[in-house]
């Protein structure tokens, strides 16, 4: 199995936590560099709360930002994501062998006999329980 740094992948796993995080990534998939602006305009957010979601995902490692002008544009950087992608496959992989191996143990079990419900005692019925043993109150009589 191949060691990640916990943190790196702690940073990767919980800037995609976000929903909002995660749409700025999808509008960041075709590989292109876009504009702070134009990345921002769909979404209802103001401009420095998208500047605050931007700053986690570069933090993250997953996007690159640079400056051209007066322009600040963004691009997607996959690798955290391929990290973090090897990491669930293993964790796939791991779970699956692990619950195959429940399964054939399982199947291989013979079944436990249903038990049967106990005869009663005594061959009449329980008589009932009388409700009302404690002294009526103010509202009954």
């Amino acid at each position: 199995m191949v060691n990640y740094s916990p943190q790196s992948l702690d940073r990767t796993f919980g800037a995609l936590a976000d929903p909002t995080r995660r749409a700025l990534l999808a509008r960041l998939g075709a590989g292109e560099e876009i504009a702070v602006s134009e990345l921002s305009a769909p979404f209802p957010l103001s401009l420095p709360a998208v500047l605050k979601h931007l700053k986690v995902l570069e933090n993250a490692g997953l996007l690159s930002r640079r400056k051209r002008g007066r322009v600040v544009l963004c691009r997607l950087c996959p690798e955290p994501l391929a990290d973090a992608q090897t990491w669930l496959a293993a964790q796939r992989e791991f779970w699956t062998t692990r619950l195959d191996a429940l399964a054939t143990v399982l199947a291989e079990e013979t079944p436990c006999p249903t038990p049967t419900a106990p005869a009663s005692p005594s061959p009449a019925a329980t008589p009932r329980r009388r409700h009302g043993s404690t002294r009526p109150g103010r509202n009954r009589r």
